[in-house]
């Protein structure tokens, strides 16, 4: 069976929005959910900034989201859920309990703290902009939405590291459809599955080329910064899978950070996949956890190659922080 590439615009069920502050380089990116969905999710860093997550486990009772927050501002930016709450409730959108509706807002944050601004973090604010601007559903890659302030690269801090943002891909096997949206923050370098070949991440000093990352950490034998990188994102299907199917498609779509970062999932990233269904079509959990992970690592490859920025332009960034 072929897999073809679609447009994220193609996938219904869901819409994505984005709001950003590029004066403090920080920013949010809401998934707002129109139909009943299942979650799984897949925590493998070691330091993660996100809220609800323990709702989407196995053994937890299945809820439906309402709407997915990613979002900058380390644990700060999880002001951004009281936003999208306020929002969601305007609409009667989430659990509803007579006439009492509760949104379920999941939100996972990357450590943008290094650049820009690091005393203005996404707020409810912003959550609420993002989430009026899902409205108009035209996802936008690069240095917007959550990933405004996304880096890569930072083993020796930010001087050596690189531009990143958010990306989006995705991909059609029959009736199947598959698409990941994911925010690249990560300690390690970054490499197109395809090739192999290191397409962002750490530099030499000069920052004329890339330096060896893996060589380096082997070399320094020294503990980094713990808690300041994070590659996020979510895979949304149009599946019919149990939160347990869900959570494996979670947990298969791991590999796709595997292929394009390394290092990865290491104490110092919060490194979170979720993995939502909206229903619908008949499905194998396996292929569809393959089909996402090809999804997760285009996306990655989209978010370093639509955020690439002129050395002169990410040096002052970086120096008014």
């Amino acid at each position: 069976m072929n897999v073809k590439k679609i447009s994220i615009s193609d996938m219904d069920g869901f819409r994505i929005g984005n709001s950003q502050n590029y004066e403090a380089m920080t920013g949010v990116t809401a998934i707002v959910f129109d139909k009943k969905n299942v979650c799984g999710i897949d925590i493998s860093g070691g330091g993660p900034a996100a809220r609800e997550s323990a709702l989407f486990h196995p053994l937890s009772a299945q809820q439906s989201v309402t709407a997915l927050l990613l979002s900058g501002g380390s644990a700060y930016g999880l002001a951004a859920s009281t936003g999208a709450m306020q929002y969601l409730e305007e609409r009667g959108m989430g659990f509803h309990l007579g006439d009492i509706v509760v949104p379920i807002v999941p939100q996972s944050c990357i450590f943008d703290l290094g650049i820009g601004s690091s005393k203005v973090r996404p707020d409810a604010k912003m959550g609420y902009e993002a989430c009026v601007d899902a409205e108009k559903n035209h996802p936008v890659s690069g240095s917007v939405g959550g990933g405004t302030g996304a880096t890569v690269g930072k083993i020796c801090g930010m001087a050596r590291s690189q531009k990143s943002g958010i990306g989006y891909a995705a991909f059609q096997a029959g009736e199947l459809k598959m698409a990941a949206v994911v925010i690249v923050n990560a300690l390690g370098d970054v490499f197109d599955y395809k090739s192999g070949k290191k397409v962002a991440g750490f530099t030499t000093e000069d920052r004329k080329s890339f330096a060896d990352m893996e060589d380096f950490m082997y070399g320094m034998q020294a503990s980094f910064v713990k808690g300041t990188n994070t590659t996020i994102g979510a895979v949304i299907c149009n599946g019919d899978f149990s939160q347990q199917e869900m959570c494996k498609i979670a947990a298969m779509t791991r590999s796709a950070l595997g292929r394009s970062i390394s290092p990865v999932g290491t104490s110092a990233d919060g490194d979170t996949v979720y993995a939502i269904s909206t229903g619908g079509v008949k499905a194998n959990c396996n292929v569809a956890g393959l089909l996402a992970c090809r999804a997760l690592s285009e996306g990655i490859l989209d978010a370093v190659e639509s955020s690439k920025m002129d050395d002169g332009e990410y040096l002052k960034i970086i120096a008014r922080h």
